[in-house]
Order: C-alpha cells, then sequence, then structure tokens
C-alpha cells in the first residue's frame, strides 16, 4: 500500500438533463491515514443505485446535493487496512458509505460490521443493505398492508421492487408487478412467482392492466411514477393504501413534463374513494435498520428472498454503470461495481 494512490470519481459539473460521464471527474489523491479512533478501509464493492442521480443535483428531487468536487456518494463493502479503532480489526469486512472512492477512513460510527459467513458480502448493498431496507421499509412501516387484497408494485424487477414484491406475497397480498419487457415480465412471473405481471413497454397498457387488476388495487408501492401512474389510478379501491418510495422516471426533469394533466383527476380519486398516501425517505427511519435485518436475514439466507446481482469489474466503470439505470439498457438486477 506504500505507493498506493486514492482515486476518486467526483462531481465535476451539475447534470443538464440526464447525467453523463463528463459530470464526473476521476481525480488521485494520498491515501489518507487513521488517527486515534479511526479505521482505514478499502473499498472493494460499489452499489450503484437510482437515487445516486438525486445526490448530482439539478433535478426533481429536493434532496440537497453533494458538493461539486466532491466524491460521488453511495454505499460499499470495503476490508479494514489499518485501525486505531478497538471495535475493528485488520481484515474485517465492512459497510459504509464512504462513496466513489478506493479509500476511507472513518471512526466507526458509520460503519457496519459483516459476516461473510452469514450472507454474502455483496448482499449488505442488496437484500440486507440499502435497496433491501428500502423495500422493507415501504411494505412494513408506512401502512399496514392487509393479507388477501391486491399489491401492485412499479419497478417490481429492480432490487427495491423486487423485494417489496416478495414481501408481499409472505404477507398474504395478491401480487402484481410492473415492469419493461418480456425478460423482466417473465421474471416477475417465472421465478418470483408474482401472480400476475404487466409489461408497460407492450403497447396495450390500459388492456393489460384491466385484465391483471379485475379486483381493482388495495395496497400500491410507487417506485417509478411516470406515464403508467396515471393508468393504474383508475383501479384504486375505495379506501386504497399508497406508499410512494421513488419516482424514477422524472428524477432528471427539472421542469413539470407535458401533456395532459392527471392532477385534478388524482384529486378527486383521494377524495371520493379515500385514498391513503405516504411517502417515506430512508435517512429518516435508519433506526429501524435493526429490526429489518433481524427479519431480513433468515429470509435470505433461508432463500425465502431472492435477489438477482449484476457484477462490474473496474474502478473506472463506475460512471457508465450509473448512467445504465436511465438509458434503458439495464437488465433490473441489482448492480454492483467490484473494485480492481
Amino acid at each position: 500500500m506504500a505507493d498506493a494512490s486514492n482515486r476518486q470519481f467526483t462531481l465535476a459539473a451539475r447534470p443538464e438533463g440526464a447525467a453523463r460521464l463528463s459530470d464526473f471527474a476521476l481525480v488521485r489523491g494520498a491515501v489518507p491515514s487513521p488517527k486515534e479512533g479511526e479505521v482505514l478501509f478499502r473499498n472493494t464493492l460499489f452499489s450503484i443505485d437510482p437515487y445516486q442521480r438525486n445526490l448530482m443535483g439539478n433535478g426533481s428531487s429536493e434532496w440537497p446535493a453533494i458538493d461539486i468536487g466532491e466524491p460521488m456518494g453511495g454505499p460499499t463493502v470495503g476490508v479494514v487496512e489499518a485501525s486505531r479503532h478497538p471495535g475493528f480489526a485488520v481484515g474485517d469486512h465492512v459497510q459504509s458509505w464512504a462513496g466513489w472512492q478506493d479509500y476511507a477512513v472513518a471512526d466507526g460510527a458509520g460503519l457496519r460490521k459483516l459476516d461473510p459467513g452469514v450472507a454474502p458480502l455483496s448482499t449488505a448493498l442488496g437484500p440486507l443493505g440499502l435497496t433491501g431496507f428500502t423495500a422493507w421499509y415501504g411494505m412494513t412501516k408506512v401502512h399496514d398492508f392487509k393479507p388477501d387484497g391486491t399489491l401492485v408494485v412499479t419497478g417490481a424487477a429492480g432490487s427495491v421492487g423486487s423485494i417489496a414484491a416478495q414481501l408481499g406475497k409472505l404477507r398474504g397480498l395478491r401480487v402484481v408487478g410492473v415492469a419493461g419487457g418480456p425478460r423482466k415480465v417473465a421474471f416477475l412471473k417465472d421465478e418470483l412467482g408474482l401472480d400476475e405481471a404487466i409489461d408497460y413497454k407492450a403497447g396495450d397498457l390500459e388492456a393489460q392492466v384491466a385484465r391483471a387488476l379485475p379486483d381493482g388495487i388495495d395496497a400500491f408501492f410507487e417506485n417509478v411514477g411516470g406515464p403508467v401512474f396515471p393508468v393504474l389510478m383508475e383501479h384504486f379501491n375505495t379506501g386504497a393504501k399508497m406508499t410512494l418510495c421513488g419516482t424514477i422516471s422524472d428524477y432528471s426533469d427539472t421542469e413539470l413534463p407535458k401533456g395532459t394533466n392527471y392532477l385534478p383527476r388524482l384529486v378527486t380519486i383521494i377524495h371520493y374513494r379515500f385514498l391513503s398516501i405516504k411517502a417515506f425517505a430512508t435517512p429518516y427511519v435508519m433506526d429501524a435498520f435493526p429490526e429489518f435485518l433481524a427479519e431480513m436475514t433468515p429470509l435470505v439466507t433461508q432463500g425465502r428472498v431472492t435477489y438477482r446481482e449484476e457484477f462490474v469489474d473496474g474502478f473506472d466503470k463506475l460512471p457508465g454503470t450509473l448512467l445504465t439505470l436511465f438509458d434503458g439498457s439495464h437488465s433490473g438486477r441489482k448492480l454492483i461495481v467490484r473494485n480492481d
């Protein structure tokens, strides 16, 4: 490590619409040294997630953006290389929020020690990490979704939606997933065992929705937003409950979309069907993370909740891999970049 440098991908510019490779800069600096009570770790796995577009600013999100010149944020898995902290030893595996850099130091407060004997390290970035926690919290803590009703999950083939859909099945709901393309639809039905799947790219969306939802929608996990929602909202039952997790389709938008204004119709549905809509944001609810791990760890290790991962090799691939989440080429699997 004596000759090592600390590579970082920093934010070089606020995106104008969709993010581009030129919005990032690769810089090199010295490897930091841990002070008393700190840990030095090398990041080996990087999580790639849609919300990272929000961190770049100049989009639809109202979250504070990272500063120009700061490392791109995001969860990582790393290995401790030097420790001056009594709770961590060299060789320990840790999950952190260090972002896109080779090395980082921490005082231990933001580190989660991992046991690779319990579950693969990569699960700390997926079903046993932020994406899994997002799905679990939205399905567990926001609403009390009653069994026997119909749950609709948008983005159901993605790393968050697929976990939310499976939790819906485990909680006794009839689950209908929405995804784009025949391969993703086949995954929802054949591998996840959902009751129905809707392909929003197939061109007959309204007919598909009508066939899949003969008894309407009782529970809704919204993960995408965009033009699919106005079709689905017409099928809300009286007293339906909607959890708003994200609106991936408009993260790059800086203006309201052109076309029909569906807000008056949605307000009418909320009013006369007594629709309950609640939203959440994970940074405000991380105190529930231990409860999440207690429930989800055995579900994952026993195979009752399944997950898909796609690994991309090379630190230099980080920006391009993020862009695939928004250009239509992403498979829906949890994306993880492995460090060189």
